[in-house]
C-alpha cells in the first residue's frame, strides 16, 4: 500500500505541476470565484488522510477519503474548462460549451415529466428483483 500510495502522490504532483504550468488558464476561474479554493484544500486533505486511515486501521475511512479526493478531482476538471465541456482543437468556435449544450425549456419540462413517471417503475422493478434474488445461491442436484 505504501509503495503505490507514494507512486500516486509522485504522479499527483508531477501531473499538478505540468498542468498549472501547461494550461494557465485552468486556473482563471479561481480567480473569479474565490470559494472554489476550498476543493483543491479539502482534496490535499483528503490526499493526506488515506495513509492515515490505513495506518489507524480503517480502511471505510480510506475509502470515503479516496471517494472524496476522486469527486474532488472531477469538480477540478470540470472547473478548469468551464464553460466548455469539450475544447475544440480546430478553434474557440467549434467548442462545445454549457450553452450549446442545453436542451430547450420545453424539452427539459417534458424530460422531467417522463422522469417522474418512469422513476417509481424503475424503483419497483429494481426493489422486485433485489427480493427474487436475495439470499445465497444453493447448489444442489439442478445447479450446474
Amino acid at each position: 500500500m505504501w509503495r503505490t500510495f507514494f507512486l500516486f502522490l509522485a504522479a499527483y504532483l508531477v501531473l499538478t505541476a505540468w498542468t498549472l504550468t501547461a494550461l494557465p488558464g485552468s486556473t482563471a476561474d479561481f480567480a473569479r470565484h474565490p470559494w472554489l479554493w476550498v476543493v483543491p484544500i479539502l482534496n490535499v486533505l483528503a490526499i493526506a488522510n488515506v495513509p492515515r486511515a490505513i495506518y489507524h486501521g480503517r480502511p471505510q475511512g480510506a475509502f470515503l477519503s479516496s471517494a472524496a479526493a476522486i469527486a474532488a478531482f472531477t469538480f477540478l476538471f470540470g472547473a478548469a474548462l468551464f464553460p466548455n465541456l469539450i475544447t475544440s482543437s480546430e478553434g474557440a468556435a467549434y467548442s462545445l460549451t454549457v450553452s450549446r449544450a442545453a436542451s430547450s425549456e420545453t424539452t427539459l419540462e417534458i424530460m422531467e415529466v417522463v422522469a417522474a413517471l418512469g422513476m417509481p417503475f424503475v424503483l419497483a422493478y429494481t426493489a422486485t428483483i433485489y427480493w427474487v434474488f436475495r439470499g445465497k445461491v444453493k447448489l444442489n442436484h439442478a445447479s450446474y
